[in-house]
């Protein structure tokens, strides 16, 4: 069968802190070699730490500690560095490819910013050192800048925008407690986002000056694929991505996906695939013009939960499915075993 010609391009969207759910991807893991190649060599280099994050992330009900910057950093990088591979073997050749917080360092990883070996000495850095922040987290607000603007403080802010009106809030307790409660008396729809540390805030700045120098080189380099960032929401230049202080002020500095989104989308058409768990940002694409009118499609690699065993597998082969329909896909077996 002939694929369909079509003149959409592909953006692989890669989620972020707040995407995870007990074992998310692990249908792959043990069943795709290169998927599981992948995950091990992540839980090799956070070295005694590794065994504890890899059953975490196996067990039926994880711990506590499974929204912690512990744990769900490394799994959210190594699952969408994983997802992003699978789809590049199964012949997607991305146009561009589009982060948000954490799943902008598995974008650039997969780009050739950093090799996927240096990204994790990296994270693994970033986790110790930001490990440290004061207990906090993100809030999520259906409200526009404006409607927020006197509810924030000092510390804080708002630490991604997503859309029109889909902000997260970000922030110390009990200051961002503080403010969700006076969000709520005045009528506004807030929920906490899954995280225990307050990502894309100033405190988090201030952790950082406060930890002194740095180990870990990553070497960045011009992208092989272009990269639009939800930092900058824009395509990230050549000198940006080669900047290793762009990628160590990331976690202090708000996400600006829904910008980015919107610039990218009117660019052209796209079929914008998320290529990591869950399906937090298919969501958010959907809900935009161009994938509401039908000119864009947004597809999800995997389920936003573990529904059942082997959901995993086969909503990633039906979305490789559809990529091969629209021309996008090699017609080779997808390499799951």
């Amino acid at each position: 069968m002939t694929p369909e010609p079509t003149t959409r391009k592909v953006a692989l969207l890669f989620p972020g802190q707040g995407a995870q759910h007990p074992r998310m991807g692990a249908d792959l893991y043990g069943v795709s070699p290169r998927f599981t190649e992948i995950m091990d060599q992540a839980f090799d280099a956070f070295g005694a730490s590794g065994r504890a994050i890899r059953d975490d992330w196996l067990a039926t009900a994880p711990s506590s500690s499974y929204d912690d910057i512990s744990r769900a950093q490394p799994l959210l990088y190594a699952i969408d560095y994983a997802m992003g591979t699978l789809l590049l073997e199964a012949g997607v050749r991305p146009d561009v490819l589009l982060g948000h917080s954490v799943g902008e360092l598995a974008a650039a990883t997969l780009a050739g910013v950093f090799d996927f070996e240096s990204g994790l000495r990296h994270l693994r850095e970033f986790v110790t050192i930001y490990g440290r922040a004061p207990r906090g987290g993100m809030l999520a607000v259906a409200a526009t800048r404006e409607r927020v603007a006197p509810y924030l403080t000092h510390d804080v802010v708002v630490g991604a925008e997503n859309g029109p009106r889909q902000l997260l809030l970000a922030g110390p307790d009990p200051a961002l407690h503080d403010v969700e409660q006076r969000l709520r008396g005045d009528g506004f729809t807030c929920a906490r986002a899954r995280a225990l540390q307050p990502f894309h805030s100033p405190v988090m700045r201030t952790v950082a000056e406060e930890s002194g120098p740095r180990e870990a080189r990553l070497r960045p380099r011009a992208p092989r694929i272009p990269v639009h960032s939800a930092r900058t929401g824009h395509i990230l230049a050549d000198a940006t991505a080669a900047d290793e202080e762009f990628w160590r002020e990331q976690p202090a500095e708000p996400v600006l996906f829904g910008p980015a989104l919107q610039r990218l989308l009117a660019r052209g058409d796209h079929l914008l695939v998320e290529a990591g768990p869950g399906q937090s940002l298919t969501a958010l694409a959907r809900r935009t013009r161009a994938v509401a009118t039908g000119r864009s499609l947004a597809l999800p690699t995997l389920p936003p939960r573990r529904e059942h065993p082997g959901a995993d597998l086969h909503t990633f082969t039906a979305t490789v499915d559809q990529l091969r329909a629209h021309g996008h896909a090699s017609r080779t077996p997808v390499p799951l075993g």
